[in-house]
């Protein structure tokens, strides 16, 4: 992510004589020309389940910053091509539902400091260390990244929930920059072997609402798949807790495969999965992932500073539709623990 996002650049007068002399925007740096990456197949796919139209890519990307500077002047988004696209693949090129994903990609951002404020790496090293979140060095046959979540790595008086959902965020962020992520989508592989109540319970309505609203409405990636391995009876209350914030496409991508692997394996075919869930890709090595990480400190520094909240504007104009305050998720929460118990 890179350029500019001063909205004037963008209006149809401000290359004419009109929008003022020369020494106005003689030193506005040119944004980066979007080149496609995508391979002949990926390009047919985009077409076909995306609706994206390799000829008319670079109109709908304009149409979309054009909307922008329209109903959202102050948003202070990145409006290159290449960011901007990512959006609209995400909600198959409906101009109005990409806007709305934009907009909620940077509500989300501005209404947990807790987790966004001093987002880098090198930030979120210990959870990295602990092999809490990883990816798979292979693509599944459809071409999509494994995101691996292993929750029994936690330790919580190490630190709160928070960085481990700041770890799980920037590998996203790092996923979908390129474009055969924001074509294929990723699949998710949650190992909730050894998780206590105690760790369950870090886990309420609140957390979970700001979690899901993220993954669902505030980020331009396709969850293709989320599978479940090795779940306690502890997970039936932490689904509960989560179930009523999935729309019904995603909670029908969620596979609970307990203790079977041949189960998981009909989802995720060995070949590309650790010794540690029956695969024959060796031991599970997340040194590969924490250095591609980390070495993308700089990039991740440049590309967040350009997300800065507005002086004149407030995180609570452009909440997401739905959203529900802490009070009412803790007093959720408190409805859920016999549950969580009678699970345990």
């Amino acid at each position: 992510m890179s350029g500019d996002s001063d909205c004037t650049r963008t209006s149809p007068s401000a290359g004419s004589p009109s929008a003022g002399s020369p020494s106005d925007n003689e030193f506005l740096p040119d944004r980066p020309k979007y080149v496609c990456s995508l391979s002949p197949d990926l390009i047919t796919k985009a077409r076909e389940e995306l609706q994206e139209k390799p000829e008319w890519r670079l109109r709908d990307v304009q149409a979309l910053r054009d909307m922008v500077c329209k109903d959202y002047p102050s948003l202070g988004t990145c409006l290159d091509d290449a960011f901007l696209l990512r959006f609209l693949r995400a909600r198959k090129f409906d101009y109005d539902r990409a806007l709305q994903l934009l907009v909620n990609y940077h509500t989300c951002r501005r209404s947990w400091p807790e987790v966004f404020n001093n987002l880098k790496p090198s930030a979120v090293k210990p959870v990295l260390e602990s092999g809490f979140v990883t990816v798979l060095p292979r693509r599944d046959p459809e071409g999509r990244h494994i995101v691996c979540i292993r929750p029994d790595r936690w330790t919580p008086s190490n630190y709160p929930i928070t960085e481990n959902i700041r770890a799980i965020y920037l590998t996203l962020e790092k996923l979908i920059q390129s474009e055969e992520t924001q074509v294929n989508g990723i699949v998710i592989l949650a190992d909730y072997k050894g998780v206590s109540l105690s760790k369950a319970s870090h886990f309420g309505p609140f957390v979970a609402k700001k979690v899901i609203g993220i993954l669902q409405d505030g980020f331009p990636i396709r969850i293709k798949a989320v599978n479940i391995i090795n779940e306690p009876r502890i997970f039936k209350g932490i689904f509960a807790i989560i179930k009523p914030f999935l729309k019904e496409k995603i909670a029908n991508r969620f596979f609970l495969h307990g203790c079977d692997l041949n189960s998981l394996h009909q989802n995720i075919p060995p070949v590309i999965l650790p010794e540690e869930y029956g695969g024959t890709a060796g031991k599970l090595d997340i040194s590969a992932w924490n250095e591609l990480l980390l070495a993308s400190e700089e990039d991740f520094l440049h590309d967040f500073s350009q997300l800065v909240l507005p002086c004149d504007s407030s995180p609570h104009d452009m909440l997401v539709s739905g959203d529900v305050d802490e009070k009412q998720c803790d007093d959720s929460l408190r409805g859920m623990k016999p549950q969580l118990y009678y699970c345990y």
